[in-house]
């Protein structure tokens, strides 16, 4: 039978690698993608560009994607611009162009398509390929049984590249679940290729929060239950983990941590929703902790906008989902009469239905979704 190859493409830093190639004299220097057209460089007379830095920002900004020189200060998706300004005020701070980053983004997914047809697409810079019946992966090169495929992967690198000049980071394994974490193993510009059998030494020494699907709800309470690694979760057996974290839970983590996963790569289908929320460290009163509600709520909006975005969707209904002190949850939703995917105008809906919820109690957690998707 032959043997399952399933890759995780990556691309690496990609709107940031997207402006170097349109500003090449930024290279190795910490950049944030994330500012308003304000921030657009300008030209001066002698041909040099200009561009704004992080130092003095003031505004509700989101930080889209950073540099790994940017990264290397603590700048991170999702942070707002005005806290990654703190840590990197020298940082370049570049306006989103989704536009152009769409088309790198089709350019990308083309050029593995001429190599492996069989594709998953996760985003706008990340996709699932099944190599199991691509000419040449199942051969041996020697002694190494993986030598077939990584050839095969490291083709796919190679068309990336000189479609787009960007790099790409992948990862080959027997399943979904491995390649996602095995493509950030030698990121940036990494190619790895892993067999069931290389687990306890590559994969169970990792942190449990490497593996998608454990939340920071779920990996703060296997932290309390003593297990922090992989390695630790998959020695604890299947029966402690259900009785911690219920039948469906606890039986996916035993599986997840010793690397059993048997979804198929899935070459259609739509999403139905995008969303963001966060549980808070304390319970928040929407009078007395109006600010920083109300930051929480803009950051958010503007997650899901980006999300969206990166994508190529927008939403007609927008929600928000409010859980209170006594973990009574609440859900309220607008629909629009055109669907929207900036941050501003989802902020706007979600502000409406805010409205028509009794806000006397204490607030543990807050969302926004925005559903009824529609193509760009």
């Amino acid at each position: 039978m032959p043997r399952r190859w399933i890759a995780h493409l990556d691309m690496d830093a990609f709107y940031a690698s997207v402006e170097l190639l349109r500003y090449p004299e930024l290279a190795g220097q910490p950049v944030v993608i994330g500012g308003g057209r304000r921030h657009q460089p300008s030209t001066l007379p002698d041909g040099t560009r200009r561009f704004a830095t992080l130092a003095g920002y003031a505004g509700r900004g989101v930080v889209t994607t950073a540099t790994y020189a940017a990264r290397d200060y603590g700048v991170h998706s999702g942070m707002g611009l005005m806290k990654a300004a703190l840590r990197a005020p020298a940082a370049i701070l570049l306006p989103t162009d989704f536009e152009r980053y769409r088309h790198y983004s089709r350019a990308f997914k083309t050029a593995v398509a001429e190599v492996a047809p069989v594709i998953e697409d996760r985003g706008i810079d990340e996709i699932y390929i099944d190599l199991s019946d691509v000419p040449g992966a199942q051969d041996a090169v020697g002694h190494d049984p993986t030598g077939g495929v990584r050839a095969v992967a490291q083709e796919i690198r190679n068309n990336v590249r000189r479609a787009t000049g960007l790099t790409c980071s992948v990862g080959v394994t027997p399943n979904k679940l491995l390649s996602k974490i095995a493509s950030e193993l030698d990121k940036p510009d990494g190619l790895t290729v892993l067999t069931e059998a290389e687990i306890p030494a590559r994969i169970w020494p990792l942190p449990v929060r490497r593996i998608n699907g454990i939340g920071p709800k779920a990996g703060a309470r296997l932290l309390g239950l003593g297990i922090h690694t992989i390695g630790e979760l998959a020695a604890r057996e299947r029966a402690f983990l259900v009785e911690q974290f219920g039948r469906a839970y606890g039986r996916w983590l035993h599986d997840a941590a010793h690397g059993h996963d048997d979804r198929p790569v899935q070459t259609r289908g739509e999403p139905v929703s995008m969303s963001r929320e966060t549980t808070f460290d304390r319970d928040l009163h929407a009078v007395r902790d109006r600010a920083e509600l109300s930051r929480i709520f803009s950051e958010l909006a503007a997650q899901v906008a980006t999300d969206l975005q990166r994508r190529g969707y927008a939403g007609r209904t927008i929600g928000i989902k409010l859980r209170f002190e006594d973990f009574k949850t609440v859900t309220r939703d607008l629909t629009l009469p055109q669907a929207v995917s900036d941050a501003a105008a989802i902020r706007h809906a979600a502000g409406q239905c805010l409205k028509r919820v009794d806000l006397s109690r204490r607030l543990r957690l807050l969302g926004v979704r925005a559903g009824s998707l529609v193509r760009l």
